[in-house]
């Protein structure tokens, strides 16, 4: 745990949260500034600034509460037709409190939620690469 981390002082019981979920590893509570009504985030209580210090055992924990929390939603009375899973690795993807988080959030057709992506078309020969690039490092 770090000091100025507000997950850790969470996971420690020094900042308050509405909790969802509790294991061994994760612990998952309501977003205090939702995206849509019912947004939960999902954190390893051990602190990782990033997904490369994450212990990878501990990450798959982590998509695997998630899903659990996303199944729960959609069995709530949560107004929730689907889910969008975020994680944000580093300040340029967004990521604004550096201790990972995985965002779990409920959507509804009419929520005015965009997601702002905007698409390529690169070249075969240029995902080869990339895919060639990545694998390599594996």
């Amino acid at each position: 745990m770090t000091d100025d981390c507000p997950f850790c002082a969470i996971v420690g019981g020094d900042a308050p949260a509405s909790v969802v979920h509790e294991t061994d590893d994760t612990l998952a509570f309501m977003d205090i500034a939702p995206v849509t009504e019912g947004h939960a985030l999902v954190i390893p209580k051990a602190h990782s600034a990033g997904l490369d210090g994450l212990d990878p055992d501990t990450g798959g924990r982590l998509f695997r509460v998630g899903q659990e929390i996303a199944a729960a939603l959609r069995a709530s009375d949560v107004p929730t037709e689907g889910i969008n899973l975020f994680l944000a690795d580093g300040a340029v993807a967004g990521q604004e409190v550096f201790h990972v988080h995985l965002h779990v959030i409920p959507r509804t057709g009419d929520d005015d939620v965009v997601l702002g992506f905007e698409r390529s078309d690169p070249e075969r020969e240029r995902l080869d690469d990339l895919a060639d690039a990545v694998a390599s490092e594996l």
